[in-house]
């Protein structure tokens, strides 16, 4: 029994809680402890199991239950249907996305979060102090002003968006949120690397992707910055707008770093909005080692990264950085008289999340990285990015050592594209099979993409379990792969 009963008419109402609160807190034990063996364990279970047809099926076709089970009857399920067949990204060999590992102090923040229920929209009260909190970190992390505004998000998806609806209110006023575009011609760019989310957001926020420059990358698959020049040129001689320029900190194929400090440079004399798009290189900057890399992000108007990648804190957790907060409020604050702002009393504590991005309606996402960074500290988040790149740097060098492989990119960061250039005609093909069949085998997991035009295995070290024996695994595994084909 986990301590809930079905309502009756002669009992009274209770609402959703237990009957019996020390059932339930026995199940809430043994819970937390399955968990912390899941991941005390996780090197030696399969990175990756394909959910099984069956099982499949019984979670498609399942009917809305209309009378509950009990909890215990649905963690059960749970251990059943989902925690065997879950991405794989906790796990020291899954290389493929760049998805952190997530973290034990972390998780257990979740469980606080959710007992607390909190809303994070609005009102006076401690978890947004935590959030703003964060928010100030962040800004010093990236050489911000601690003046600067922000938001936890989801992702970096949605903070890039947020950065481009406030490049577009500081550009055309903020008579555009009741006007709309109307005539206006405006334009932004990004390099050809530029992840997909960016053009995404140009056509959500209603701009257009026509609007969007994508500019061609140099030999370091940086966007390439006399071809930026002579696209703003031209657009301008066209009579168009230019306002918006996304730089990119670690492109989502290579890892490649865009100039931001010449980019800065740009932007102040041309008058346009300079963001960055730090997905997961933004913590670069918590090392000593790396952060040179990233000169010129604490220039940007805006900077949108996540902690739930290199930050190792468990999904979801985005962020959005604004330069002056002024240009937040102007984009988004929206006053109306059932959210009513007072001086004091629970209704204070004004300006609210809700003034500076979209949501009313927030969790407190903001608790598992204010204790992921409390417990562990930047320092040693900082050197998580250090040993990844340096992990890459020696499957790099693997790599080189094999007469059958091929890399295909410099290794800048934490991403080694490589792949297979012996046994076919069609070494697209096999590369993808290998990656297919070291998926299916559960040993490694690794993803492609295409580099100048060649389908690469890609291998994005993110994950703060992840050592160099990991490096030699996957390299063996792709090489007895490729034997076990030919032998077939």
């Amino acid at each position: 029994m986990d301590g809930f009963d079905a309502p009756h008419d002669a009992m009274p109402w209770r609402g959703l809680d237990p009957v019996d609160w020390s059932a339930l807190r026995a199940l809430g034990h043994r819970m937390l402890d399955d968990m912390m063996d899941h991941l005390a364990g996780i090197a030696e279970q399969p990175v990756w199991t394909r959910l099984p047809d069956a099982l499949r099926n019984e979670l498609a076709d399942g009917p809305l239950p209309r009378q509950g089970e009990g909890a215990e009857a649905a963690y059960d399920d749970f251990r059943r249907l989902v925690l065997p067949y879950a991405t794989g990204n906790l796990h020291p060999r899954f290389m493929g996305w760049v998805h952190g590992g997530g973290n034990p102090v972390g998780m257990l923040a979740e469980l606080l979060a959710g007992a607390l229920n909190a809303n994070l929209g609005g009102r006076d009260h401690a978890p947004i102090e935590v959030e703003r909190q964060v928010i100030r970190w962040a800004a010093d992390m990236v050489g911000l002003p601690e003046t600067s505004s922000g938001l936890l998000v989801t992702g970096t998806s949605i903070a890039n968006m947020i950065a481009l609806l406030v490049a577009r209110t500081f550009t055309l006023g903020p008579s555009v949120r009741h006007e709309g575009l109307q005539q206006s011609r405006l334009v932004a760019y990004t390099s050809q690397a530029i992840h997909d989310c960016i053009p995404a957001a140009m056509d959500m926020t209603g701009i257009g992707t026509d609007a969007l420059r994508r500019i061609r990358c140099d030999s370091a698959h940086r966007i390439d910055l006399a071809a930026l020049r002579g696209a703003i040129a031209n657009d301008r001689a066209a009579g168009l707008q230019p306002f918006f320029i996304a730089g990119t900190a670690g492109t989502v194929d290579v890892g490649a770093i865009d100039d931001l400090d010449a980019l800065a440079e740009l932007c102040a004399a041309e008058g346009i909005w300079f963001h960055v798009d730090a997905a997961f290189a933004a913590l670069v900057c918590l090392s000593p080692k790396l952060r040179p890399l990233l000169r010129g992000i604490e220039r940007a108007d805006s900077v949108a990264f996540d902690f739930h990648k290199w930050g190792q804190v468990p999904y979801d957790a985005g962020c959005i950085l604004v330069r002056e907060q002024s240009h937040q409020l102007a984009t988004f604050a929206s006053p109306a008289a059932y959210l009513r702002r007072e001086s004091r009393g629970l209704a204070g504590g004004h300006p609210w999340p809700c003034d500076l991005g979209p949501d009313l309606s927030r969790g407190f996402r903001a608790l598992k990285v204010w204790m992921t960074l409390k417990a562990y500290g930047a320092d040693r988040l900082g050197a998580v990015a250090e040993t990844c790149c340096a992990n890459a740097s020696y499957l790099a060098e693997r790599v080189a050592r094999e007469a059958t492989l091929e890399l295909l990119a410099p290794v800048t960061l934490n991403t080694v594209c490589f792949r297979i250039c012996d046994g076919t005609d069609d070494l697209d093909r096999l590369n993808a099979d290998i990656v297919i069949d070291l998926h299916e085998s559960g040993l490694v997991a690794p993803s492609t993409t295409f580099v100048d035009g060649r389908l690469a295995i890609r291998a994005a070290i993110t994950n703060h379990r992840t050592q160099r024996e990991d490096m030699d695994a996957l390299v063996d595994m792709v090489l007895a792969t490729v034997a076990k084909r030919k032998n077939r």
